[in-house]
């Protein structure tokens, strides 16, 4: 039997509507999801030693949680994800503009631009380290990169909350509207000639945009091509490797000097 066009329409807003949603897990996610005014917070699923950790985050946010029996935590999560008892389900932040974002104003900030960088727990580990050394956004695409996930989030460790997570349509076009702003754009390859220490000096009181590739294909050419310095990060040895979330981190720290 065909189902009704009312019941086909029904079906497929609830599909739409979950897709716009997701389920942050983790009390360090959940607890930083919970106090920051911005984020538009649904359903809030604990135990109840979740609750009890979490307590004054609950109250702060005046969301009313449901109690789960840890031993039956009806919550749709990947197997295997650690929930620690808590799970909250949310909208996707909205940071603004590329150009709200990033204005450089009378600083040097630094951007960290991804390209095509789709595990979501290196995307969580450079917004951790872009928190910590002040970095104005860290910069994806909307399509082959990591989405704002419920694993991504519980790597950033509250990071996700508070440090700008940008996801373009176009990179090469955002990297075209930041050099615009004034800002330097720095392409991260282990092959290149000069060092990351060399450029660090030479920009140091202009914004930069650091612009990091997967492991493995690296930056696609036309993004090097619109990169105005490519740099290495200089090994103690005659080789070395990095993934992309500790080149990230130092590349943040070398420039740290000059984010005004």
């Amino acid at each position: 039997m065909k189902k009704p066009a009312w019941v086909i329409d029904k079906e497929r807003a609830r599909r739409a509507a979950a897709s716009e949603t997701l389920w942050l897990f983790g009390l360090h996610a959940v607890r930083d999801a919970l106090v920051n005014p911005a984020r538009e917070r649904l359903r809030l699923v604990v135990t109840r030693n979740a609750a009890d950790k979490l307590a004054e985050a609950i109250a702060v946010s005046g969301m009313v949680p449901e109690i789960a029996d840890p031993r039956r935590f009806s919550v749709p999560l990947d197997p295997g994800s650690v929930h620690q008892g808590a799970a909250l389900e949310v909208r996707p932040l909205d940071w603004g503009s590329l150009e709200e974002v990033c204005e450089p104003g009378q600083g040097a900030p630094r951007a960290v631009l991804l390209d095509r960088v789709s595990d979501p727990h290196n995307v969580g580990a450079i917004l951790r380290s872009a928190e910590v050394f002040g970095a104005c956004a860290v910069i994806g695409t909307q399509r082959h990169a990591a989405p704002e996930t419920g694993a991504l989030a519980k790597t950033a460790s509250g990071a996700l909350e508070r440090q700008p997570y940008l996801r373009v349509r176009n990179l090469a076009d955002s990297m075209e509207a930041l050099r615009a702003m004034g800002y330097v754009l720095i392409g991260l390859d282990g092959a290149a000639e000069t060092t990351l220490d060399d450029v660090a000096r030479e920009f140091r009181n202009l914004p930069l945009g650091l612009v990091m590739g997967a492991e493995g294909p690296g930056l696609r050419a036309r993004t090097r091509e619109l990169c105005d310095r490519m740099v290495r990060i200089d090994y103690a040895g005659e080789f070395g490797s990095l993934n992309v979330s500790n080149a990230a981190a130092i590349a943040l720290y070398a420039t740290r000097g000059s984010m005004g």
